[in-house]
């Protein structure tokens, strides 16, 4: 569940990192000076992220599990006899 945390502008420079995985994990920080509010620091959508970010996040909440190289390595094509994949494609296409 996201949270909104209020800090002074202080103690998130001494504690930036800390206050950026937070909002990495979906909270907001607001940022007061003098306790009078100034900014806000986001998540950024989802949407905006890369394809790289998104898995990476993805990953980092436990959702997935990174790729396994030696998998993948061993993956080899399937053989299709000749036009098989564009008669396949065409019907696909077709419906």
């Amino acid at each position: 569940m996201a949270t909104v945390q209020t800090v002074g502008i202080r103690e998130a420079k001494a504690h930036l990192s800390r206050y950026l995985h937070s909002v990495r994990q979906g909270n907001e920080i607001i940022l007061t000076d003098r306790n009078r509010p100034v900014g806000k620091i986001v998540p950024i959508p989802a949407e905006a992220l890369s394809l790289a970010e998104r898995l990476r996040s993805l990953e980092e909440k436990g959702l997935i599990q990174p790729e396994n190289a030696a998998v993948k390595r061993n993956l080899s094509p399937v053989p299709l006899p000749l036009g098989l994949a564009q008669a396949l494609l065409q019907e696909d296409r077709n419906k």
